[in-house]
């Protein structure tokens, strides 16, 4: 059987570079273009010294040239649209890692995906610790009242709450089945955070972070913490390489990587 033929999307990035060392790893995948806003060159040397593969601003030309079977996207959400529409104008799947897509675009690549007749796979979250600390969250979510998360992120990270934080909130209340309640407080605070049905979410950017989130939920006499933490961008590409073997033989928008693991 041949290799899945891929292209990555933001391949010069921080974890676009790691999907590319990644892919060079897989005896059942095969990198074969890759493109990047910053690219300067017209190819790409792969990290393992067999080669290289065509590099290029231009997500259409490469489209064109390599033909790939999967498109992988690391970029900015403004991007994911266009690179998506694009994509599935020529009958790519698409594995979606960017975060900061609203409620419509979700609503669009879905409509994509049923129209263009192909696999789209969307996660807030790729590592496989992180995506058991959100299922665990929702078991944790039936069982108490009140609810916080604090995350933590590395300064440059372009969104704030962070796309798990998010998804990790309206999981946890749609497994409650209505909202948490809020603490009592004398009067609001605007440093308390931002607000999802009753889950209080904190941000923290700054330098010596990379991605970490803890849930804490709380009731009379007792918390209860789960946490997880990445400490390298390599944690994301077990759940990055299994999302683009399982879109290549699938139809329609899988959103969550939790539905790829059957959680």
């Amino acid at each position: 059987m041949s290799p899945i033929k891929v292209v990555v999307h933001g391949a010069l990035g921080r974890v676009g570079r790691e999907v590319v060392i990644a892919l060079c790893q897989q005896t059942d995948l095969q990198l074969v273009g890759a493109v990047d806003l910053k690219a300067t060159q017209n190819s790409l040397p792969l990290p393992d010294d067999s080669g290289e593969v065509p590099l290029s601003a231009s997500l259409d030309d490469v489209l064109a040239q390599c033909q790939p079977e999967v498109l992988v996207d690391f970029t900015l959400a403004p991007a994911v649209m266009p690179t998506a529409r694009l994509a599935a104008e020529r009958g790519v799947n698409l594995v979606i890692g960017t975060t900061g897509l609203k409620a419509e675009d979700i609503d669009e690549l879905e409509r994509l995906s049923q129209v263009h007749q192909i696999g789209i796979v969307v996660a807030p979250n790729f590592a496989l610790g992180a995506v058991l600390m959100m299922h665990l969250a929702k078991i944790a979510a039936k069982y108490f009242d009140y609810a916080e998360i604090i995350e933590l992120h590395h300064h440059r990270k372009a969104d704030a709450p962070s796309g798990t934080a998010l998804s990790t909130a309206r999981a946890m209340v749609a497994a409650k089945g209505k909202p948490f309640n809020l603490p009592e407080q004398k009067q609001a605070y605007p440093s308390r955070g931002e607000q999802i049905d009753g889950v209080t979410i904190h941000s923290v950017r700054l330098p010596g972070f990379l991605a970490h989130q803890e849930v804490i939920f709380g009731g009379a006499g007792q918390t209860l913490s789960i946490r997880h933490d990445t400490i390298s961008r390599e944690c994301f590409m077990p759940g990055v390489m299994m999302a683009i073997k399982e879109v290549a033989r699938r139809r329609g928008l899988i959103y969550g990587l939790d539905a790829l693991l059957g959680l």
